[in-house]
């Protein structure tokens, strides 16, 4: 509808463009922490990369480095970099700056999407959503989303296995609505890659991160969020997510290594 409110995702989205450079003002009033959450950072980048590819191709995956912590309060520069635009695929190199040092490098791959196998191992059922209760994680942008843990999560945070949905209604965009997924996917991780003798007061840093979009994702309706650990050696810790719908239908993988300290 015209004139119609932005959702809080299409809000962040929002750039100041000049060729394929992406600037965005709203770090500057979104978040009450000291340091930048990082899927939305994520979130953005891959949004900057999607505004420079044509809208048939859908986002396939991306992989990014959190080079050092970002702050709330300044504004972060998407720097595109079109590393090749295939007939099936294309790809986009973003590296995110602020107060001129680099925060963030990411590389997306973009998909036309094509017939094919269409199948997935069928889940272990974690936690069913009846089963599940309501939680208000201490977690930045927690508000925009209603979450459901296990009961006998008593964290500060939202532990995975949980459920999640947007609060708010958003735009029927399948890059908008990808954007939402990567930033809601570092809700988890690192707490899932704690070493169990650490802590959970420790020093703790999301070092990397990976998302594959393996189908359609509607941010309205329930997702179950798997997270298991891989691995604990040098004071890093691996972990893998799946996240599913209502349906045991598997929407998307992700994977991130986080710096775990005491």
């Amino acid at each position: 509808m015209a004139g119609a409110k932005k959702s809080w995702i299409a809000q962040l989205l929002q750039f100041d463009r000049d060729r394929d450079t992406f600037v965005s003002p709203q770090a500057q009033v979104f978040g009450n922490e000291p340091r930048l959450f990082g899927g939305l950072i994520a979130a953005q980048a891959l949004g900057a990369a999607g505004a420079t590819v044509d809208p048939v191709k859908l986002p396939q995956s991306l992989h990014l480095y959190f080079v050092r912590g970002g702050v709330y309060g300044v504004a972060v520069e998407f720097q595109v970099e079109r590393t090749r635009d295939g007939r099936s695929f294309d790809t986009r190199r973003v590296t995110a700056v602020q107060n001129g040092a680099v925060i963030l490098e990411m590389i997306a791959s973009f998909h036309l999407p094509e017939p094919g196998a269409d199948r997935h191992p069928p889940p272990v059922v974690t936690v069913g959503l009846e089963d599940a209760v309501a939680k208000d994680p201490s977690i930045d942008f927690a508000d925009y989303f209603e979450i459901r843990t296990m009961p006998d999560d008593t964290s500060e945070f939202a532990i995975p296995p949980f459920w999640i949905r947007t609060r708010d209604e958003i735009e029927d965009d399948p890059l908008v609505r990808s954007c939402v997924l990567a930033f809601m996917s570092d809700f988890g991780p690192v707490p899932v890659a704690r070493p169990p003798e650490l802590p959970a007061d420790g020093f703790a840093a999301s070092l990397d991160h990976s998302v594959w979009f393996h189908r359609a994702f509607d941010p309205h309706q329930w997702h179950r969020y798997d997270v298991d650990p891989v691995n604990n050696s040098d004071s890093r810790g691996l972990v893998r997510g799946s996240l599913y719908n209502t349906d045991r239908t598997l929407i998307a993988t992700t994977s991130q290594e986080a710096l775990w300290r005491s």
